[in-house]
């Protein structure tokens, strides 16, 4: 089939200049890909005048909403991209990686946007700042979406997860994209994105896909756009240094091989369940996707006496793997992506062999089950020994971007950590280990050097993720030649499409430009109580002010018999004589909660549903036996849930008799709706 791009709403007719994509297993031609006769700049356009304002006008939580849907309706068609991705060279376990793992992280987002964010369009970052003694001046930061285009670049080997992965965060922050695969794998990217466009579930504009080159799309980039790039650090870089990038600080983010390393901790002695963890990993990581993953383990390390054990270990495991057609029963690893990157594999084996001497795995002997080694792009699975990594270089440097692995052993934990290192900046390093000290030593040497850790042992064996694989919830990412950038990460995977603004004015402005009331801003005084008020009646700002209570002796010990808290600096006044926070007998900071909860409290059934919780909780003044405390309360915040209730976050100030502050929190509660 011939793949077309799919732009401005529409499938463009591809250009002229025609490269044909092979079958990884058969070399036969499967697609057809054709660059050119695209007007970038008005595919950027597009993105920016058309799916941008559809993007921003929907809330984080209609967003989230939207990928929802979106999870659902590709989780009812996965097949047809399972069915597509064996050409590729993709066994059944490859795609679920690739496709259940895309389809997981739209799901993730679509959770933890309801979740996390507010039903609203922008969000504050932090707390507001008075700027001036008077309190009529101050200052928050908000984060609002950015007006561009989000340009995204994804490698061959993840075709479905690589989009994914990166669209998520993109829409959920109100960003159109414009994704662009890798050609070598188009034929699946395109039937990803050709579902999601017949879906009608993204608002038109919101995504675009070019197949084929990209053309002169670089030239047409603002500031206000963003670059998500994976492959390799060659491409990365070039890319990097396109003037544009840096004229008009255009937003780069690049994910790039690595380096990655797994290292066998020294009390992981065979016999060991972490000995046999290490060794199921490395030969897991070398055959997954045929070793084509960005996060693979590239470098094995093992203390010096343990390496002969983990040759033959590694040796007898690896020696049990099908080599084949994916499509094959029993078949545990397919092909590399096709002949040009089997050639590169090679050329790198090549490059790695000064150094290294091959102990499994040999590319001109192997047995391929269904089909032709000859036209397929097959290769075993490919064991190294380097006997000496501190004077070798290559093995630090090249990456043959295939089912190979190298191993080399260690001294001690510190020269592990060194070796580690030596990657340059990984995404990721695996340690295998029981040993808290040996683990601490290793992880904080290296934790600079590398995006993520993974520890593995005995306590964790059943229910870890696996050292190759990236969730959403964590940071994808790493240092130096990993690329420097990071994505996913829950939340934190929104930065780099929110612009940070320093918002300045008077309390009252801020109130109401951003929705959430500041201290300093005129509060709304009525006389009947807020929580009779239903959620859309409820004005931020609304304020109550309770009646005094007189804290006695009586209370704080029946208190502390009721409860059990006979903290001795509620018990006794010599029990704190000299005590540098406490003047006396105090009473309990939670008693203060309770006694304040019941000032403000209004009993009868009515719009407030339920209390779920309080933040910030800070105990600023103790309470001495005879004061009396009164409780502010104001609507500091609304964001709506559904239709039957929303989220109110209220400020609450607990004062003294004497009017000094003795503790502040946030409460929350779910408030609600007209019936």
């Amino acid at each position: 089939m011939r793949l077309e791009s799919y732009v401005q709403g529409r499938w463009a007719a591809p250009g002229t200049d025609l490269v044909l994509v092979r079958s990884a297993v058969t070399g036969e031609p499967v697609a057809e890909v054709a660059s050119g006769g695209l007007a970038m700049d008005e595919v950027l356009d597009y993105a920016r005048r058309v799916g941008g304002p559809a993007l921003r006008r929907l809330t984080f939580h209609d967003r989230a909403a939207m990928l929802k849907a979106l999870a659902q309706y590709l989780t009812e068609r996965k097949e047809a991209l399972y069915a597509l991705s064996l050409q590729t060279g993709a066994t059944r376990g490859d795609s679920l990686i690739d496709v259940d793992g895309g389809i997981g992280t739209l799901f993730v987002f679509a959770s933890k946007g309801r979740r996390e964010l507010p039903n609203a369009t922008f969000l504050l970052d932090g707390e507001a700042e008075s700027l001036a003694r008077s309190g009529r001046f101050a200052g928050r930061h908000v984060l609002t979406s950015r007006a561009g285009a989000a340009v995204h670049i994804n490698a061959f080997n993840f075709p479905c997860w690589g989009l994914l992965e990166k669209l998520a965060p993109a829409l959920l922050a109100g960003v159109p994209v414009v994704t662009k695969p890798a050609t070598v794998t188009a034929q699946v990217a395109h039937a990803l994105v050709r579902m999601i466009a017949e879906s009608g579930i993204l608002p038109d504009g919101a995504l675009q896909c070019v197949i084929g080159a990209t053309g002169d799309l670089f030239d047409h980039l603002t500031g206000q756009d963003v670059v998500a790039f994976t492959g390799s650090a060659e491409t990365a870089s070039r890319l990097q240094r396109h003037p544009v990038i840096a004229r008009e600080a255009v937003r780069f983010n690049a994910e790039r091989d690595s380096l990655n390393a797994a290292i066998l901790g020294p009390d992981a002695v065979p016999g060991t369940p972490e000995f046999d963890l290490f060794i199921k990993e490395v030969a897991k990581e070398m055959t997954v996707k045929a070793g084509q993953k960005c996060t693979a383990i590239r470098r094995a390390m093992a203390p010096r006496a343990q390496v002969p054990a983990v040759i033959d270990a590694l040796r007898q495991r690896l020696a049990g793997v099908r080599v084949g057609d994916p499509a094959l029963e029993g078949v545990r690893m397919g092909p590399v992506v096709g002949l040009d990157q089997r050639r590169d594999v090679r050329a790198k084996l090549d490059l790695l062999a000064p150094e290294t001497e091959r102990v499994a795995g040999d590319p001109d002997d192997f047995a391929v089950e269904g089909a032709d080694p000859a036209r397929g792009a097959f290769l075993p699975p490919i064991l190294l020994h380097c006997p000496d990594p501190i004077r070798a270089t290559r093995v630090h440097q090249v990456e043959a971007f295939g089912p190979a692995c190298t191993v080399m052993g260690y001294a001690d934990p510190a020269e592990a950590v060194r070796l580690a290192n030596r990657g340059e900046g990984s995404l990721v390093a695996s340690l295998y280990t029981h040993d808290p000290a040996a683990a601490a030593e290793i992880v904080f040497g290296a934790s600079a050097f590398h995006g993520r850790l993974l520890v593995v042992d005995r306590d964790c064996a059943k229910d870890q993720t696996g050292h190759g694989s990236p969730v959403p919830h964590l940071v994808h990412g790493g240092p130096g030649r990993a690329g420097g950038g990071e994505e996913l990460g829950g939340m934190r995977a929104l930065r780099p499409y929110l612009q940070r603004t320093a918002l300045q004015g008077s309390p009252a402005m801020l109130t109401s430009l951003t929705g959430s009331w500041v201290k300093g801003a005129p509060v709304i005084e009525a006389a009947a109580h807020p929580f009779r008020a239903r959620f859309e009646e409820l004005e931020i700002g609304r304020t109550f002010h309770s009646g005094e209570r007189t804290i006695t002796v009586e209370d704080i010990e029946h208190f502390a018999a009721f409860t059990g808290d006979t903290f001795y600096a509620h018990m006794s006044d010599e029990a704190v004589q000299d005590h540098p926070f406490f003047p006396g007998r105090v009473a309990h900071g939670y008693l203060l909660l309770s006694f304040a909860a019941g000032l403000f409290v209004d009993p009868e059934p009515g719009p407030v549903l339920a209390n779920y919780g309080l933040d910030s909780l800070r105990f600023l003044k103790p309470l001495r036996p005879g004061e009396a405390i009164r409780v502010r309360l104001t609507a500091k915040e609304k964001s709506p849930r559904n239709a039957q209730y929303g989220e109110v976050r209220w400020d609450v100030e607990i004062l003294t008799g004497a009017g000094e502050t003795a503790a502040t929190y946030e409460l929350l509660t779910m408030n609600a709706m007209r019936g």
